[in-house]
């Protein structure tokens, strides 16, 4: 074999290994790959329709509420003039099947200032999921309280800073009940695309935030209880009474932005 020759294979072996590591590469960065279609996930939401969604308490999707460039998103600006009058609930549920244990894997987008958040075991005919259901809560950590005014509200909870967003409301909590840590968190600027995932089972609840496990409780234990019967759910009987239910967004009022939203039943 000639000098020639031996370089054409080291070439040749060299394009082969380049093409089946990019093939890996695609695998791990595409979680709609067909890798995973065939490892119990459940598409929520598929980039193209928005089959199963629709309002809490409603048939269809709120004014403002479309799939864009692969996304589902809530924009203003796509609420029509004759929608304005509209009086049903602006938070979507995915009403096709209720879940009980799960991992929900969800990316997300929002802009400075903005709030939402992702509902889960959502049961309907209550005036919105929040009262009843869990929430983890996706916000504007850096920028929302110098936007919003939180005085009074926080007030009404007994906060020593009441202007300040409080570590019960900032992104990957268990809204109003426990707390994500702040040292393990790695949250990407607004504008850019995050990861959550829930992880529910009766003996523990994860919250994930960009591959980073930054909170884990156990549900309906006695610090469960202690928390929801002396904060901001005192008064709300229901709050995380149910066993299972629908997974929801909540629209806060700010644009939104999801994809990859898929379900794992545990």
């Amino acid at each position: 074999m000639n000098i020639v020759q031996q370089v054409m294979i080291c070439l040749l072996a060299l394009s082969v290994f380049n093409s089946i590591d990019g093939q890996q590469n695609a695998l791990e960065t595409n979680p709609a790959s067909h890798q995973e279609e065939h490892n119990d996930w459940i598409y929520l939401f598929n980039g193209s329709s928005t089959d199963g969604w629709r309002a809490y308490n409603g048939d269809t999707l709120p004014p403002g509420w479309a799939v864009i460039d692969g996304t589902l998103t809530f924009k203003t600006e796509q609420i029509l003039e004759q929608d304005y009058d509209y009086k049903g609930s602006r938070d979507i549920i995915y009403g096709a099947e209720e879940f009980a244990n799960f991992e929900l894997y969800v990316e997300w987008k929002i802009p400075k200032g903005g709030n939402s958040g992702i509902f889960y075991h959502i049961q309907e005919g209550y005036d919105s999921p929040s009262g009843t259901s869990p929430e983890y809560q996706l916000i504007d950590d850096v920028d929302y309280a110098s936007i919003h005014d939180l005085t009074t509200y926080n007030s009404q909870f007994g906060a020593a800073e009441p202007e300040k967003l409080q570590d019960w409301q900032t992104t990957a909590a268990n809204y109003a009940m426990h707390t994500p840590n702040s040292a393990a968190k790695v949250l990407y600027p607004v504008g850019e695309w995050n990861s959550s995932r829930i992880v529910f089972t009766p003996d523990k609840v994860e919250h994930w935030l960009n591959a980073k496990l930054v909170l884990s409780f156990v549900p309906w234990s006695d610090d469960w209880y202690e928390r929801r019967n002396s904060g901001k759910w005192k008064d709300a009987p229901d709050y995380g009474n149910f066993k299972s239910g629908y997974i929801g967004f909540q629209d806060h009022g700010s644009d939104l932005s999801f994809r990859e939203v898929k379900i794992k039943k545990r």
